[in-house]
Parts: C-alpha cells; sequence; structure tokens
C-alpha cells in the first residue's frame, strides 16, 4: 500500500430520504413530498467524497449479508475504492438511516446502526497493517468507540496522520484527542467537546484553544458557508466559506472531510485545503442525497477557479 494511501474507518448506511415543507415537531405528521434513497453513511461519505476529489482509499466498514451491503460493495468499487477490508455481517442488517429534509436545506435523522456497530476492535486488529501503512486516517464518530480508540492508536504507533471528525456529537476520551493530528469539528461538536457555545469566531478561538490544550495538533472548526477556524499552537486563520443556495446538507460535513484529506495528501497548505474542502461541501448542498450530492474532482477544481476571488 502507497503512503498516499487514505483509510477511512467509518459507517455504511442506506439513507431513506423525505422531503419535507418543515421538519416534524414530535408528536407531529407532516405531509412530505419526493422520497428517495441514497447510500450514505459517515465513513461510506467521507470515503466517496475523498475517491471522488482524486485520493487513493481504502475503507474499512462493515455492512450487512443482504441488498443494501451488496449495492454499497458495489457503489464503492464504481467509486474506485478498495473494498478488500469490508466485512459482511450475517447477524445484523446493513445501517438504515431516515431523514427528512425541509425546504431550506436543514434536515434531521436518526439512524438504526445495524452491522455498523459490529464494527469491532477485533475487525480493526485485521486489518491494522492496512492502517499502519497508510499515508492518513480519516475516522468519525458513527461506529463503537473502542474501535475508534483501536484504530487511532494503530495508526498513532505507525506515526501515521490522524484526521478525527468528532460527528455525531458526543464526548471523547482525552486519550483519543493526544493521537489526533486534526480534529474539524463543526459549531455543534466543537460545544459538545468544550463546553464553549461558537456564536462567532471570537467564541470559535475559544474553543479551538480548549482542544488545543488538550492535545489536539491542529483545530479546524467548521461553521458552514461562513467559514473554518483553523487553529494550531503557533497561529488562528479565518478561510472563507463559499455562498450557494442550498438544498441539502446532509454529507456536507463528511463531504469536507473527504476533500480535506485529499488535499492534504497533496501537500497543500492548511488554508488551501480547507478552501478545496469547503468548494467539495458548497457543491454537495446544492444537491439531494449523501453520495449522490458529492462532487468529482474536476468540478471542484473548476468552482475553485470560479470563485479565486471570493
Amino acid at each position: 500500500m502507497g503512503n498516499n494511501t487514505i483509510v477511512v474507518v467509518g459507517s455504511s448506511n442506506t439513507d431513506m430520504i423525505i422531503k419535507v415543507p418543515r421538519i416534524p415537531r414530535p408528536g407531529e405528521t407532516v405531509l412530505g413530498g419526493q422520497f428517495s434513497m441514497a447510500a450514505g453513511g459517515k465513513g461510506a461519505n467521507q470515503a466517496v467524497a475523498a475517491a471522488r476529489a482524486g485520493g487513493k482509499v481504502l475503507l474499512i466498514a462493515r455492512v450487512g449479508e443482504d441488498l443494501f451491503g451488496e449495492e454499497a460493495i458495489q457503489s464503492f468499487e464504481r467509486d474506485t475504492i478498495d473494498v478488500h477490508c469490508i466485512t459482511r455481517d450475517d447477524e445484523a442488517p446493513s445501517g438504515i438511516a431516515l431523514i427528512f429534509v425541509g425546504e431550506g436545506g436543514e434536515n434531521s435523522i436518526a439512524v438504526a446502526p445495524g452491522a455498523n456497530a459490529n464494527l469491532t476492535p477485533a475487525y480493526i486488529d485485521r486489518f491494522s497493517r492496512q492502517i499502519s501503512e497508510a499515508g492518513m486516517l480519516l475516522i468519525q464518530l458513527e461506529t463503537p468507540l473502542e474501535t475508534v480508540l483501536r484504530a487511532t492508536e494503530i495508526a498513532a504507533a505507525s506515526g501515521r496522520r490522524i484526521i478525527l471528525n468528532p460527528a455525531p456529537a458526543r464526548q471523547v476520551p482525552l486519550d483519543l484527542l493526544r493521537r489526533v493530528s486534526i480534529l474539524t469539528p463543526n459549531e455543534t461538536e466543537a460545544e459538545v467537546l468544550t463546553g464553549v457555545q461558537i456564536a462567532d469566531s471570537n467564541s470559535a478561538a475559544t474553543a479551538a484553544l480548549r482542544l488545543l490544550d488538550q492535545g489536539v495538533d491542529v483545530v479546524i472548526i467548521t461553521l458552514g458557508a461562513r467559514g473554518a477556524l483553523v487553529a494550531t499552537r503557533e497561529k488562528r486563520e479565518w478561510v472563507s466559506g463559499f455562498h450557494v443556495r442550498a438544498l441539502d446538507t446532509t454529507a456536507a460535513g463528511d463531504v469536507f472531510n473527504g476533500a480535506l484529506a485529499v488535499a492534504l495528501s497533496e501537500n497543500e497548505s492548511l488554508a488551501d485545503a480547507v478552501r478545496f474542502a469547503h468548494a467539495a461541501a458548497a457543491i454537495s448542498v446544492t444537491r439531494l442525497g449523501a453520495q449522490p450530492s458529492i462532487p468529482q474532482r474536476k468540478e471542484i477544481d473548476e468552482f475553485v477557479a470560479r470563485h479565486k476571488s471570493g
């Protein structure tokens, strides 16, 4: 395995999506419009985003012995993702996500993890060589926490760069944060990790400083179209985002992280890598669905070229 390979450890789901005028409140039924199904799951989304952005990607995941799992693997292969480390579960079904998407692009998601919950540290140990020989590990929190801990332990012991997208939002052990090269929370996730409510660039900087003090090398706090704060121990930099008409924000954070990993694997500066990731995410929110919304490299490059003055 070449040292430019991005290994993604994470979840794979099938998304079932209903467009609604607004997100239903508890106990409320809202008559919706368009229904669609699309491949999703945070790990899978990030792997696809990295592959379409031009990265060499290997995905470590677990799917069921069902049609959803078979289709997921075939879809990954079409995106040139290495699927040899995806295992099949004969006891649990493939993961499913039920998604409401409002008219303004906001969403509400419920996930039944299925086989994702059975991606245990034992499976990570089976693929320790792939992790230790990769150029980078990209990982999220939609699989068991002990699995995340084991994967990052292997990567850190081998000196691999680790990008942790701490989503879905939850508290994580200090040992995990100390292994992380780059942490990429959005404002909600940063608040959960630090207790700081993110309202502007100043509060984002306060949260970033707390995370740096816990041992993270680089903190990138994303605030959607407003941009992202990139913070290291030496400096803080604000990288502006792109304003587009959002249709569906479901996979925007995943697209950002996948594209970020590719740009960094190509030795782009942090600021340029974040701008590239912003562009990929901006394209994705103009389209419906998770993986169907993810752009190809040519689209991202053309978008960046059109917005050089942005």
